[in-house]
């Protein structure tokens, strides 16, 4: 699939003169890698979102702040788009290039600055993986909280700009909870500080208001994060259940006991079998679904906390309990969560990553409509879940070499979000809208929402250069798309002109 432009700037850009463009960057940055050749550039035309992929006009690759800067007062200047991109490992189609634009790479920007033990955080660039920062942290019994499933290669910088999760965000936050402070560059190229080093800021909370911006409000050149005490004691309970929705029943009765648990992830037989198949964690293949929980901190409280967890579990329904024997098995048990993506990937040519959030009351209804769905569009889905917190991925199997199975496999997807939001969720948790979710966008949001959104946009980026067509549709979109959200019964964008 090729993408240029959303109809947000369709028309309102000129077209770029690449050679004029290319000789100015070399004039002002002798010294910037620039990409230019198509063999050079074709690696970098999608994100781990593979099924849209667009050549970018010209790839760049700073390594220094000033470099940044001068590149977005060119690009601004020449009215030229700019798309961020860090590890390339986000699956929303968050970093799709365009071809008449340039794809900034942050990868290079990879150094670890500063490691406080006494004040417990790090100033890293946004390049630095996730799980370098707690590599670095561990020598002082600390690490960073956040850990989503591609933590081995994912970015900082990616993480702000998806508000990341992982399994563990139930009880320590998502990114957004664990950044104190961002150093970033807007579209003229100047620099601002978003957050503090203290534990509030004065004015208004614009840090949280980046979080999760998609790179669509500036370019991150610094992140401090919170570093935390690793727990003293981490014991994963694995419990058994011979259908989801008793699984997901007992994730809504464990919270509702009050106890918060450090993780607390869902699977079902799909996810169950291609994951032991390929990590051979232990999972009981037989299972209809199963649940990971995690109780951490001191040992006392663990110990009880396993006995009330244990305690809801049986009475949940759950055929077979079992706690991990020692700190390898716990491991394992998680190294088969956390690799579910590649494992089901095995099955099947081709998969799709959804990525919505609902109640955790209704996550059995939730698995019984996607399993309609399943049956109604004719392709597999296997369902992984970080239960705790109501954030599902339904897995999506299908073969884009048979004519029309992506596409049904799309519509599959965006009908399992409309799922979410019926029951009160959102379309994503973690993964961002980009350019996947957002004909969604228009269903989960009204035009008084949306053009709100574009007016805080523009007040970062008033003529749309960074990552445009990304996150924020058009109310012409909708329309167009006839997703659009009626509220209260009025007629959906009543200031469209109707035929």
């Amino acid at each position: 699939m090729n993408i240029l432009y959303d109809e947000a700037i369709d028309g309102a850009l000129d077209k770029v003169d690449v050679a004029d463009l290319f000789a100015e960057l070399r004039r002002s940055l002798p010294d910037l890698q620039i990409l230019h050749s198509e063999e050079d550039r074709r690696p970098y035309e999608c994100d781990a979102l593979s099924a849209y992929r667009t050549l970018p006009m010209l790839v760049l690759l700073p390594e220094r702040v000033e470099q940044v800067e001068a590149i977005l007062r060119i690009c601004h200047a020449r009215r030229v788009p700019v798309v961020p991109r860090g590890a390339g490992t986000g699956l929303s189609g968050g970093a799709l290039p365009l071809e008449q634009g340039v794809l900034l790479v942050m990868a290079r920007f990879n150094r670890i600055l500063e490691v406080d033990p006494q004040g417990r955080f790090a100033r890293v660039q946004p390049g630095v993986r996730n799980l370098a920062i707690s590599q670095a942290a561990a020598p002082y019994e600390l690490y960073y909280a956040p850990d989503p499933s591609s933590q081995i290669a994912c970015s900082i910088g990616g993480n702000v700009a998806e508000n990341a999760g992982g399994v563990h965000c139930l009880k320590y936050g998502l990114t957004v909870h664990n950044v104190l402070k961002v150093e970033i560059l807007t579209i003229e190229g100047e620099r601002l500080t978003l957050g503090s080093d203290a534990l509030d800021s004065p004015g208004f909370d614009l840090l949280a208001l980046f979080m999760g911006s998609e790179g669509m409000l500036g370019i991150v050149t610094e992140i401090t994060v919170k570093l935390l005490p690793k727990p003293r004691v981490a014991r994963v309970l694995m419990a058994s259940f011979d259908s989801v929705d008793s699984a997901g029943r007992a994730v809504a009765d464990i919270i509702g006991e009050g106890i918060i648990p450090g993780g607390l992830e869902m699977m079902d037989k799909l996810a169950i079998q291609a994951a032991e198949d390929f990590i051979h964690a232990g999972y009981p293949v037989e299972a209809e679904a199963i649940l990971l929980c995690e109780l951490d901190g001191v040992e006392l409280d663990v110990a009880e906390d396993i006995e009330r967890v244990r305690a809801v579990l049986n009475k949940a329904g759950a055929t077979a309990v079992s706690l991990a024997r020692d700190e390898a098995e716990r491991v394992r048990f998680w190294a088969g969560r956390k690799n579910a993506f590649p494992a089901v990937g095995r099955m099947s040519p081709d998969y799709y990553c959804m990525d919505g959030t609902i109640p955790r009351k209704h996550l059995p209804r939730v698995l019984r409509g996607t399993a309609e769905l399943s049956e109604r569009y004719g392709l597999r889905v296997a369902n992984v879940f970080h239960a705790g917190d109501g954030n599902m991925h339904p897995l999506i199997l299908f073969d884009a070499n048979q004519p029309g199975e992506l596409e049904r496999a799309e519509e599959l997807g965006g009908k399992i979000l409309e799922l979410c939001v019926e029951v009160g969720g959102t379309i994503t948790g973690e993964h961002g809208v980009g350019r996947e979710k957002i004909n969604q966008m228009c269903v989960q949001f009204n035009a008084d929402e949306l053009t709100f959104f574009h007016a805080v946009k523009a007040a970062f980026d008033a003529e749309g250069l960074l990552n445009p067509g990304k996150n924020i549709p058009t109310l012409r979109r909708c329309a167009e798309n006839g997703a659009m959200r009626v509220h209260q019964g009025q007629m959906p964008f009543p200031e469209l002109e109707r035929f």
